[in-house]
């Protein structure tokens, strides 16, 4: 029989898990690699930079672009 604490330890690792699977299969980053990255910003037409597109695999704008379309939002 279990206790309270060990069904509260599971039902926090199904959260956990759910949450986790729930991200990967959202993240805009996933499976994507540097090449998939624009080379030059899709809005102001600057050269984004190697660390960005490093960083986030796949992106299109460079990072003053990109904040403000999320700020639009």
């Amino acid at each position: 029989m279990t206790d309270i604490y060990d069904r509260a330890t599971e039902l926090e690792e199904q959260d956990r898990e759910r949450a986790l699977a729930e991200h990967a299969k959202r993240s805009a980053i996933a499976g994507k690699t540097v090449e998939d990255s624009a080379k030059f910003c899709d809005d102001c037409g600057i050269d984004i930079p190697l660390k960005r597109r490093q960083a986030m695999p796949g992106c299109q704008r460079c990072v003053t672009c990109q904040q403000r379309k999320e700020l639009r939002r």
